[in-house]
């Protein structure tokens, strides 16, 4: 009897309680509702130039334009009046670069990092390797350029691997990418 009884009384319980939640679950079909993608323009990677871009010597403030050439390892730039010195016991060049475009002029002493071979189809020229800084796409980059008269090229630079490798890849079919 008295488990008929203790029975009973949960029974009871159990009733008391769902009499009070009163709580009334309806079943529902939610539809899930697809979005279609936003229909977005293909865009071109950012770190990818083309063969002729802009670039700036600082503290310059109008762009040269130059080829950018992958098979080249260093770097190079038109100059002018370039002449050799020696300062503290230490090899410097003295050097204006003169930006045909705009006609700014500036004119830069820099220690000497060293006397390169370059060659070229058929023939070998050495040039003068210096650190200059560039803005390139936006960024400030400090590189190595070789010194040149580069009266005969169509560019007044020349962007060799030095300063590409890490940051651009290049798509020759591409030009003025950067700004």
């Amino acid at each position: 009897m008295k488990r008929f009884y203790l029975f009973f009384v949960t029974c009871l319980c159990l009733a008391a309680c769902a009499h009070e939640q009163k709580q009334t679950f309806v079943p529902a079909i939610i539809h899930q509702v697809k979005q279609e993608a936003p229909v977005v323009a293909p865009s071109r990677p950012a770190n990818i130039i083309g063969a002729i871009e802009p670039f700036y010597i600082l503290p310059m403030k109008s762009a040269f334009y130059a080829r950018v050439d992958t098979g080249a390892m260093t770097s190079s730039i038109d100059v002018e009046n370039l002449s050799r010195f020696e300062r503290d016991g230490e090899k410097w060049v003295s050097f204006d670069v003169v930006n045909n475009r705009s006609n700014e002029t500036y004119h830069f002493e820099k220690p000497l990092l060293k006397r390169v071979k370059i060659k070229r189809i058929g023939q070998e020229e050495h040039r003068l390797k210096v650190m200059m800084d560039i803005k390139l796409g936006g960024t400030k980059i400090k590189t190595p350029f070789t010194l040149a008269e580069r009266a005969e090229f169509e560019y007044q630079g020349l962007l060799g691997r030095s300063v590409l490798t890490g940051r651009y890849l290049v798509d020759t079919s591409l030009e003025y990418t950067l700004k």
